[in-house]
């Protein structure tokens, strides 16, 4: 996504550029100013950097409350279901009397029904109407403070480790992924803070301890490495392929024949879909089992948010009762029904159109205050 953005930002930028002359040979040109420069280049990049700032917020804000917080609420939550007792009518007790003998009606023992609720998670309004609800219109913004420490903490601690280990390929994903597991504390902190109800501790207070640290450290680890091979292995395709030459010069694609530009395409295809294949079948559910994990370790005292079920389905036992207090990472995809899994899915891609939808907004917003501060460009 922040590469089309980029792209998107280019090519409002080109725009600009491109509308000088025209703007130029449309009002200069009656005063015979055919070589002044541009009309209201300060102007221009004032409205520009505004605009960016702008749209730089509204992606973070989409991509940290769908993204981070109603994700994370999907991943956890578990649908309930509502008794309902139902007393069968005798037959016996209204039949009327055939003989002289009087007749007991006969006891008849009641039937449980059980209804599931839909899910508070099922869509994204329900799911911020539920939030707002239980704990304020900034909920939706929960554990943001955890967060930028989190991100803040991970960008220094990377470049340490990165320029200890090196930065080649190898290197830089081996600090990745111990700059990951380090903080997973941190990182744990985040997902507590976001699925719990609302505490008077604040969050510094609530910190994991040491010991529930380590019952997360080889999940985090897991899903670490996921994500580095997300970015690998498309990469290692992408040079075994010699893609890299038709990149950076197109020309070199152009004076390909026929047959070897449809090799050149579907070698691309084969990049792009190995790194899909990969979030989907590696990186997918090792996110979803490390929430689960760290949401099994969760405190006693705190409660969630969303309906969650703290055995998962009775394969958990609590510490104080000689159990683990944490679900194993198998048993915590396992309980995750595909129900769930499509939720999420479907998530995601309301995420993603989202994206694409604040991306075209934003891009159109700077070609028009280019043309509106053009002047009489945006007649043509």
């Amino acid at each position: 996504m922040s590469g089309i953005a980029h792209h998107l930002v280019k090519r409002s930028i080109d725009a600009g550029r491109e509308s000088y002359p025209r703007y130029r040979s449309a009002s200069f040109a009656q005063n015979g100013e055919d070589n002044k420069p541009f009309g209201h280049p300060h102007a221009v990049a004032a409205a520009l950097v505004l605009t960016a700032i702008v749209w730089f917020l509204a992606m973070s804000a989409v991509q940290y409350i769908y993204g981070g917080v109603v994700a994370t609420l999907t991943m956890i939550e578990t649908p309930t279901a509502t008794a309902v007792k139902i007393d069968p009518a005798s037959d016996e007790a209204d039949a009327p009397l055939l003989s002289g003998d009087e007749k007991k009606p006969t006891a008849t023992d009641p039937e449980l029904f059980y209804i599931k609720t839909k899910p508070i998670t099922s869509k994204i309004r329900t799911t911020i109407k539920h939030l707002v609800a239980e704990a304020g219109p900034w909920s939706r913004f929960r554990g943001l403070q955890v967060a930028m420490v989190y991100h803040f903490a991970h960008q220094i601690l990377l470049q340490a480790l990165t320029g200890l280990f090196g930065h080649s390929m190898i290197p830089q994903s081996l600090a990745a992924i111990a700059t990951t597991v380090i903080l997973c504390r941190l990182q744990m902190l985040w997902t507590h803070v976001v699925i719990s109800s609302p505490s008077e501790k604040k969050w510094y207070q609530r910190f994991p301890t040491i010991q529930q640290g380590k019952k997360i450290v080889l999940p985090t680890a897991v899903w670490a490495l996921a994500e580095q091979a997300a970015i690998y292995i498309p990469v290692t395709l992408f040079f075994a392929f010699g893609l890299e030459g038709y990149a950076s010069n197109a020309g070199n694609f152009n004076n390909l024949s026929p047959m070897q530009q449809k090799s050149v395409m579907l070698a691309s295809l084969a990049v792009l879909m190995s790194g899909l294949v990969t979030a989907a079948l590696v990186v997918f559910p090792a996110h979803v089992t490390l929430k689960r994990v760290q949401a099994s370790v969760l405190s006693e005292e705190n409660d969630t948010i969303v309906p969650f079920d703290r055995t998962f389905g009775g394969k958990v036992q609590p510490e104080i009762v000689g159990g683990k207090g944490v679900v194993s990472m198998l048993d915590a995809w396992k309980t995750f029904d595909w129900a769930a899994r499509f939720r999420l899915v479907v998530l995601y891609a309301k995420i993603f159109a989202i994206q694409v939808a604040t991306c075209i907004f934003f891009v159109s917003l700077a070609v028009f205050e280019v043309r509106m501060i053009n002047g009489d460009y945006i007649l043509y």
